[in-house]
């Protein structure tokens, strides 16, 4: 019987433990993103692929006026006519031409096409609906590199809070134990009651802090949920923790060459200069003669059973000569978009460079202030340690041990903080320099 009631405890043991892993997703920083990514991920990544076949579709649409285009018919129609209202008299003597003709019904079954052999502005319209296509594929791309920034900087921040609480409950539990310290010395004839309270009132001041840092972490750890696009109820183990590594900081110059080179930003923008230089194009086009073919044959006749076979076939020589202005204001409006892509582009790798200048200078006093709370945390460390000392020899009051137990609480909390403004630096460079695999990094 007890052997019974042990495999049971032990499978109830496993079943639990279990549920309980398949409860919380393990999530690190390259699965974070990963997931952000995918096809049903980030809101903005699905955007930015919808807006791509928006513009295929518009491609598909442009290419559409080069290619045959056919059309079938069938009409049957049943007419009457007075060819004395048209001035149509005939006589014939000894013969009745009648004024009046019908009903006549007619029957024609008939198929029609045609072609456009050559049409320049057509030609650069398709080009142009390319050119676009391009670049919302290039700005999807973008929308993966911000939306990865996004995640990662999300990512660290909950690190960071998780960090945070874990630093509360270390600070909660040095005034505790320095409360039963004081406690101790008071019994032993050597601690006053003020030390009590004083210690007291640090252990309140930690729990505040501890509830305060709780709360801070359920906030970052919703928003990366929500950053990431899946339930905000799903529990996650982050295992990337918040730490420091040293970062390798560029150059400016060679930077800003890198992001020119490798932003999909600027790509994008570039093909819409493109495009916009070519719908230039086609506006002016319209001005030249274009050329097309048309035909269409069926069977036609007053009776269904007697239709007689019918055809034509041609080509014709458009030539614009006069459009109460149309023409002309079209190609200014293009004009004016053409200069105002040139500008976008000019102002768009301006900020390109600002947004390097600008991380780079994060980055490097990010890592600067990282080393010097590092620093001050072993320094605080070693402060409070001696304080204790002192405090036990009877050489010290409280109130040193007080002081060196609050600053060594801020350097724990600065060096969080620190850390995790190197990382976010770090992946607000990656991003300025247009590459998506150093975020994870």
């Amino acid at each position: 019987m007890y052997r019974r009631v042990a495999v049971l405890i032990v499978g109830l043991s496993v079943a639990l433990n279990a549920q309980e892993s398949q409860s919380r997703m393990a999530l690190s920083l390259d699965k974070s993103i990963e997931i952000a990514l995918a096809p049903d991920g980030n809101a903005k990544v699905q955007l930015a692929a919808e807006a791509v076949r928006q513009a295929q579709a518009r491609k598909a649409q442009a290419f559409s006026a080069l290619l045959p285009n056919f059309d079938a018919s069938w009409s049957a129609r049943s007419f009457t006519q007075s060819l004395a209202t048209f001035g149509i008299q005939i006589r014939v003597p000894g013969f009745a031409i009648p004024s009046f003709v019908g009903p006549v019904d007619v029957y024609d079954l008939r198929a029609s096409g045609t072609q456009t052999i050559f049409n320049l502005s057509v030609i650069r319209k398709f080009q142009a609906a390319g050119a676009q296509a391009s670049a919302f594929k290039l700005d999807t791309e973008q929308a993966r590199v911000q939306t990865a920034a996004l995640v990662g900087k999300a990512y660290v921040n909950a690190t960071r809070a998780e960090n945070a609480v874990a630093t509360a409950m270390a600070n909660l539990e040095l005034a505790e134990r320095l409360l039963r310290q004081a406690n101790t010395q008071k019994d032993a004839g050597t601690g006053t009651g003020l030390d009590i309270v004083r210690a007291e009132v640090q252990v309140a001041s930690e729990k505040q802090r501890l509830i305060a840092a709780r709360e801070d972490r359920e906030t970052a750890r919703l928003n990366l949920l929500r950053a990431m696009n899946v339930p905000l109820d799903l529990t996650v183990e982050l295992t990337d923790p918040l730490s420091y590594k040293p970062a390798d900081i560029p150059e400016a110059a060679a930077a800003i060459q890198i992001a020119m080179h490798n932003r999909p930003d600027l790509k994008a923008q570039s093909g819409r200069e493109r495009s916009a230089k070519l719908s230039y194009d086609s506006a002016a086009y319209q001005r030249l003669p274009s050329v097309g073919a048309f035909g269409d044959y069926g069977v036609i006749g007053v009776e269904p059973t007697t239709l007689r076979p019918t055809r034509t076939v041609g080509v014709n020589v458009k030539i614009p000569i006069f459009d109460g202005g149309r023409r002309d204001a079209e190609r200014a409006e293009a004009s004016s978009q053409l200069r105002s892509e040139a500008i976008r582009s000019h102002d768009l790798s301006k900020q390109a460079e600002l947004e390097v200048r600008t991380a780079i200078e994060a980055l490097r006093s990010a890592e600067e202030q990282a080393r010097v709370s590092l620093e001050s945390l072993t320094l605080s460390t070693k402060e409070l340690e001696q304080a204790e000392r002192r405090y036990r020899s009877g050489v010290a009051n409280s109130v040193e041990v007080t002081d060196a137990q609050t600053r060594l609480s801020r350097a724990r909390e600065n060096k969080d903080t620190a850390v995790y403004r190197q990382r976010a630096a770090r992946i607000d460079l990656a991003a300025a320099l247009g590459d998506r695999t150093l975020i994870a990094q």
